[in-house]
């Protein structure tokens, strides 16, 4: 049954939506100020001054340069059906996403905003027209990604930048219901690191202790080299896999929907279609930027695919990877892949049931500046 077949059957519930203008999602809590805008709290009243109550007096928050806030503080049961937010801040590699279930010491989702929403190159944003992830115009970001939770749920934004995110507005909207006792929870987990010839072997989450399903993968692709670069193959490692996987896609670029270098160029004239990869955005695949060509970066594609139809299940761990290959030069005459040294950050997403191991230590804002 789809979403959209259970609409007429799942009638009734208590809805309700935090947001600046509701910041505890209380019934008949939202709008409740007098515009002034020298008060603190409501800094972006301004606008509404001769208008006054119930007319957008509170629509953002404000979020100093080392100061995380908290955006939401959820009592009791329910599910996360909705998350929506944008920044007028120009990196969001700067603002660090953190959702915390039941009360854990731990988040279950820590990424920086702009890679959860698959859009990890700070300098070219891009739409993303995808199901549980949707990226509209100008950086309108959006999450249906479904989150249940049984105590709480807790989200917070920090700013480890060295600028203040003047405005942040968001909205994250959810039922208070029944959650089974065996219910798997959302998490959500940033790696970056470059590879190399020697080893172009690319981690995008391991450590992964549990019952679950693996259900996405985005990949934020620096090529540091020229010609193509995406001849590698996606390996899942499940429960208790260690030197060879279970699963092995047949290369990076059929793990993510395309075929043939994503060129939109004849394949039969290897010089040609070589660096000439075709943007595209689906339900379920895409790669919605591809590549810029400047003297100042490298090449630039971004990944997502989501397992929705087809969750990997896994009973006890999971290790997930990514090789970093191109072909040698004079390909087809020398037939031969060719290590790379590529630049990638990832976020892989899943549902396990708790508790979840630690993540490793997230790499500081200078390090997920876009290179």
């Amino acid at each position: 049954m789809s979403v959209m077949d259970n609409l007429p059957f799942d009638l009734g519930g208590i809805t309700r939506q935090i947001s600046p203008e509701n910041p505890t999602g209380e019934k008949g809590k939202a709008c409740l100020w007098d515009p002034d805008p020298t008060d603190p709290f409501l800094e972006h009243s301004g606008p509404a001054l001769d208008l006054g109550r119930g007319n957008k007096v509170r629509p953002f928050i404000s979020i100093k340069s080392g100061e995380t806030a908290v955006l939401a503080d959820i009592k009791g049961m329910g599910v996360i059906n909705y998350f929506f937010i944008t920044s007028s801040l120009e990196n969001y590699s700067e603002l660090v996403l953190r959702i915390y279930w039941d009360d854990e010491p731990n988040p279950s989702v820590e990424c920086p905003l702009g890679a959860f929403f698959a859009m990890g190159h700070d300098y070219a944003p891009h739409l993303v027209n995808s199901i549980p992830v949707v990226v509209a115009p100008k950086k309108g970001c959006n999450c249906y990604w479904q989150m249940p939770f049984r105590k709480g749920a807790r989200f917070t934004l920090e700013n480890e930048g060295p600028v203040d995110a003047f405005i942040v507005a968001y909205k994250i909207q959810y039922k208070l219901k029944h959650i089974p006792e065996d219910v798997g929870y959302f998490h959500a987990q940033y790696r970056r690191s470059v590879t190399s010839t020697e080893d172009p072997n690319y981690t995008i989450v391991d450590g992964i202790a549990g019952k679950g399903n693996y259900v996405g993968t985005y990949l934020a692709w620096n090529a540091l080299s020229s010609n193509w670069w995406g001849e590698g193959e996606v390996k899942f490692y499940l429960d208790g896999d260690e030197e060879f996987p279970t699963m092995s896609d047949t290369g990076a670029e059929d793990y993510f929907g395309g075929a043939w270098g994503f060129s939109n160029m004849d394949t039969s004239d290897n010089e040609t279609f070589q660096n000439n990869e075709q943007a595209f955005n689906y339900p379920y695949v895409g790669m919605p930027l591809a590549k810029i060509i400047n003297d100042r970066a490298p090449r630039k594609f971004s990944l997502y695919r989501w397992h929705l139809l087809d969750a990997i299940g896994f009973e006890k761990d999971l290790k997930v990877t990514v090789q970093t290959l191109g072909w040698y030069p004079n390909f087809p005459h020398y037939k031969r892949y060719k290590p790379l040294s590529d630049d990638i950050a990832s976020v892989a997403y899943w549902y396990q049931t708790e508790p979840h191991q630690p993540f490793p230590k997230l790499p500081d804002f200078k390090a997920r500046w876009d290179r």
